[in-house]
């Protein structure tokens, strides 16, 4: 008689569980791309790579990654973007030079807004 109604309400629980779980990745996975605009990096495209990464189960990124040639070093930049069914890939040019507003994370610079600097 326990066990009928114990293990009905262990489930119940854990179901409840991993729905919360869910919906907290979910809300962390759309945030994925924004980036506080703390810092300015100015430089000229020299290489881009684009890679798609698995975030959360079925959910995923796509991170393309951008080093540029500034006035005295080689900056990696990513551009985090979560894959959504209307998702718009940002296009890229090597030899464009760019400005590019985010913030630096350990040796990396992570942004979101861009744009082509006229010479």
């Amino acid at each position: 008689m326990v066990t009928a109604i114990l293990i009905p309400i262990i489930c119940l629980y854990f179901f409840w569980i991993t729905r919360k779980e869910r919906k907290e990745q979910d809300r962390k996975w759309h945030k994925a791309g924004d980036v506080r605009q703390e810092s300015v990096v100015i430089g000229k495209i020299i290489d881009i790579t684009e890679e798609k990464q698995r975030f959360y189960y079925d959910r995923y990124v796509l991170v393309q990654s951008i080093k540029l040639q500034s006035s005295n070093r080689v900056i990696t930049a990513l551009k985090t973007t979560p894959l959504t069914t209307d998702a718009k890939k940002d296009t890229f040019t090597v030899g464009e030079t760019v400005r590019l507003y985010g913030r630096w994370e350990r040796s990396h610079f992570l942004f979101t807004k861009w744009v082509i600097e006229r010479d």
